[in-house]
């Protein structure tokens, strides 16, 4: 998913745009926890230093907060190992004494490929709304609803 350059575009209500989009649409997509494509389990054991070592306990955190993230719906089973590789090298990059400012950069733009930001979601024209559940998605309502408000 490649991102536009400049600065991050405001959400649709926060527009003021009165004259014509220029086409592009902005895709809302409405959380369905039921839809969500199952992750692979993050590798227990991290190489490091020629040493086998546990995940970091913040490139766990952040593997498994993908998991209920709004935007895991649109995974697909390779980005999940993008996933898996990022919290790796996200662990090795945290144990290193000395941080790299590269290795940095480069874990944030891997990052934010995977839309872990909300401008990085802003910007390929990706906006997460929570829903209780209750809400109808993709714009389909309930024919009971619809007929007890009509007197049906």
């Amino acid at each position: 998913m490649a991102a536009t350059r400049g600065p991050v575009p405001k959400r649709t209500a926060e527009r003021r745009r009165r004259n014509k989009t220029d086409g592009e649409e902005v895709t809302t997509a409405v959380v369905d926890a039921r839809k969500v494509v199952e992750a692979p389990p993050l590798a227990l054991k991290v190489t490091w230093g020629g040493a086998e070592v546990e995940p970091h306990p913040i490139a766990v955190e952040w593997y498994e907060s993908l998991k209920t993230s709004g935007q895991a719906q649109f995974f697909e089973p390779s980005d999940w190992q993008v996933a898996r590789f990022v919290a790796h090298e996200m662990t090795r990059h945290l144990l290193s004494i000395k941080g790299s400012a590269m290795g940095f950069a480069a874990l944030m733009a891997a990052m934010s490929e995977l839309l872990t930001t909300e401008g990085s979601r802003r910007r390929v024209r990706l906006e997460i709304e929570r829903g209780d559940g209750e809400q109808p998605v993709a714009g389909v309502i309930k024919l009971a609803d619809y007929a007890d408000a009509f007197g049906g």
